[in-house]
C-alpha cells in the first residue's frame, strides 16, 4: 500500500465506522477502485484501523468508560454483546462468504437505505434519554440487531443497532451514543480475533517496513473518527437519518451499475 492509499482507505474508516452506511461496504468497494488487493498486510491494516476508530469512543465517553461505580453500563454491553458472538461463530462460513460478495453487500447498503429513509417516522414517541434507563432485556434487543449486521455485511453495525435502540424507546441521540458504547467491546473482540488470525498465519506481516503505515492509518482513522462522531450525534438529533438512507441508496446503486459494468467488460 502507498502512503496515498493509506490515507484513504484510514479517512474511509473513520467516516464510516460510527455513521449508519457501513465501513465494511466502503472498504469492500473502495478496495478495487483503488486497486488495492487483498494480501495479509492489507487485512491487518483494516483490523489496525478499525481499533483506532474504536479508540476515538473511549476518548469522548472517557467518564462513562471509566465510571466503575456503575457496573450495570458494562454488564449492559456484555449482554448486548451475546447475540453477536454467537451468531459470529455459528455463521462464520456465511459471514466470510457474504463479505466476498460485492453485489450481496450492495443490495444490502440499499435496502438499509430504504429502511432509514422511514426509520424516523416509525418510532416517533421515543422518550428514553438517558443510559441508565435502559434494562438488561432491552439491552439484549438491542444486541440482536446489531448481530444482523454480522449476517448482512453492508448492513451496518451502528444502523442496525441504532435501529434496535430506537425499537426499544430510545430517542435518537440515546439509540446513537448507545450503539457507540456497544461499537467499543464487540468491534474490540472482534478485532483482537482477526489481528490474531492474521498474524497467526502470517507473523511476517509485522515488519518494520510496515509500522509505519500501520501508526500513519492509526492516527487518521482516530482522528477523523473523533470529528465523524460529533458531527453525526448533532446531524441526527436535529435532522434524522433520511440524509444517510439516500446516500446508501445511491452508493449501493452506483455500485451495482460498476459490477455490471465491469461484468460486461470481462465478456466481451
Amino acid at each position: 500500500m502507498s502512503y496515498f492509499h493509506t490515507l484513504i482507505i484510514a479517512i474511509i474508516e473513520g467516516i464510516t465506522e460510527f455513521l449508519p452506511i457501513s465501513s465494511t461496504a466502503h472498504m469492500k468497494m473502495a478496495n478495487p477502485l483503488l486497486h488495492i488487493q487483498e494480501t495479509p498486510f492489507t487485512n491487518l491494516f483494516e483490523v489496525v484501523i478499525q481499533l483506532a476508530a474504536i479508540l476515538s469512543v473511549v476518548v469522548i465517553y472517557w467518564k462513562k468508560f471509566i465510571d466503575f461505580k456503575n457496573i450495570t453500563f458494562y454488564i449492559k454491553l456484555v449482554v448486548a454483546m451475546i447475540p453477536a458472538l454467537i451468531l459470529g461463530a455459528l455463521l462464520k462460513k456465511h459471514i466470510d462468504a457474504a463479505l466476498s460478495n460485492l453485489t450481496f453487500i450492495s443490495c444490502v447498503m440499499i435496502v438499509g437505505g430504504v429502511i432509514l429513509l422511514f426509520i424516523d417516522k416509525l418510532f416517533t414517541k421515543n422518550n428514553m434519554e438517558e443510559e441508565k434507563n435502559i434494562s438488561y432485556p432491552k439491552a439484549f434487543v438491542i444486541g440482536v440487531f446489531q448481530s444482523l449486521s454480522i449476517i448482512f455485511p453492508g448492513l451496518s453495525r451502528s444502523a442496525a443497532t441504532i435501529i434496535g435502540g430506537m425499537s426499544q424507546k430510545l430517542t435518537r441521540k440515546l439509540a446513537a451514543e448507545f450503539s457507540f458504547f456497544l461499537a467499543v467491546p464487540t468491534m474490540f473482540a472482534a478485532s483482537v480475533k482477526s489481528f490474531w488470525d492474521v498474524y497467526k498465519s502470517n507473523p511476517e506481516v509485522i515488519a518494520k517496513d510496515n509500522m509505519a503505515t500501520l501508526a500513519i492509518g492509526g492516527v487518521v482513522s482516530f482522528v477523523v473518527a473523533l470529528m465523524a462522531i460529533k458531527f453525526f450525534i448533532n446531524y441526527v438529533t436535529k435532522y434524522g437519518f433520511r440524509l444517510f438512507g439516500w446516500y446508501r441508496i445511491i452508493l449501493g446503486t452506483s455500485f451495482l451499475v460498476y459490477l455490471f459494468m465491469i461484468a460486461n467488460q470481462a465478456t466481451e
